[in-house]
């Protein structure tokens, strides 16, 4: 997560910035192709070093054209000092630095994935065909967390429209059972909370559920200290789960800023869970915040916040992120038994 080391080529996390930064210098469709190969460069498989010392084409890579891979190539020939990532770029893995640290642990697998997004709110595919791509993936139960109705540009679902999901959630796990598709959905939300911490679904709706996640989606730019939002959040009774903490994304915003010592040793205090988001895009909790946790043994959640199955893939990120911090596998949600995790959200 960082610069290429002087004389060596520069990794993909480097090649992400000098992309970005690239970009920057350039206008209409050039600055966009760069931009995109600067995101891109998150999720490369390998590290493009690799491929171009194979005698393969850079154009492998997602996101590189031949224009992009050019400019690529000749920071891979000639590489340029080093120098330290944008705000908004600090901080982020690569997938290629994600699969080495998986390699290191090759015995460490999740049992789910603890937030996903489906055609209830702003997913593109059904509750069966995300259960069917975690099983494929070797999950054996999925957290449905579709957004609630305080986010209304993401279609997010009332207390009425909550409980019709909650019949389809019966009657898919019936049906995966009959079909012997070794999955199983849980019911759970991903609930819209004020800066004030207050969530917008009524607590009987909400005590139907599994697992509830509780997640910040405005006044996510303000630069002054947050930490009373996220105290607020954490006392909040009716969320297991603090999604997404900092509400950051990549190039596009640093997130909400916060004394996150405190943020994790309150999450401890209160045995609620902070998450890891390991969309490529987000990876929050953002570092700092994650050192905190694996300080403080507080309970961690890793989602996907997959809208779609493919981005199931994700998964590598927010494990990779976890191990990456220090933080200790029995206090990760998603290697639990899904009768476990059930019990631990009913305990509090």
């Amino acid at each position: 997560m960082g610069t290429a080391t002087p004389g060596q080529a520069p990794t993909n996390a480097a090649l992400a910035e000098l992309l970005a930064v690239a970009a920057e210098a350039e206008a209409d469709h050039r600055a966009r192709a760069l931009r995109r190969a600067s995101r891109a460069a998150l999720t490369w498989p390998e590290e493009a070093a690799a491929v171009e010392a194979g005698g393969r084409s850079l154009t492998e890579l997602r996101g590189v054209g031949p224009w992009v891979a050019k400019r690529i190539l000749g920071w891979l020939e000639d590489p340029p000092p080093a120098s330290e990532p944008q705000d908004t770029r600090r901080g982020f893995m690569t997938l290629a630095e994600a699969r080495g640290i998986l390699a290191a642990h090759p015995d460490i697998r999740l049992l789910a994935d603890l937030q996903t997004h489906s055609t209830w709110s702003d997913g593109s595919a059904s509750l069966r065909e995300m259960a069917e791509a975690c099983a494929a993936i070797g999950h054996e139960h999925v957290l449905a967390t579709d957004h609630s109705k305080g986010l209304p540009i993401a279609n997010g679902m009332d207390e009425e429209r909550l409980a019709a999901q909650a019949r389809e959630v019966a009657e898919t796990n019936r049906a995966l059972a009959d079909d012997g598709v070794g999955i199983r959905i849980l019911h759970g939300i991903e609930m819209n909370l004020s800066p004030q911490g207050e969530g917008d679904m009524e607590p009987a709706a909400l005590a139907t559920l599994d697992v509830v996640l509780g997640a910040f989606h405005s006044k996510l730019r303000v630069t002054d200290d947050q930490t009373v939002r996220y105290l607020a959040a954490l006392a909040n009774p009716d969320i297991h789960v603090l999604a997404h903490p900092r509400g950051r994304k990549w190039n596009i915003r640093t997130g909400l800023n916060a004394d996150w010592a405190a943020v994790a040793d309150q999450a401890a205090v209160r045995d609620k869970a902070l998450e890891i988001d390991g969309y490529p895009d987000r990876q929050d909790a953002a570092p700092e915040l994650r050192r905190e946790m694996a300080r403080t043994g507080c309970w961690v959640s890793i989602g996907t916040d997959a809208h779609a199955p493919w981005e199931l893939a994700f998964w590598e990120m927010g494990l990779a992120l976890a191990l990456d911090a220090g933080i200790r596998t029995d206090r990760i949600l998603n290697l639990m038994p899904a009768e476990d995790l059930l019990s631990w959200a009913r305990e509090r």
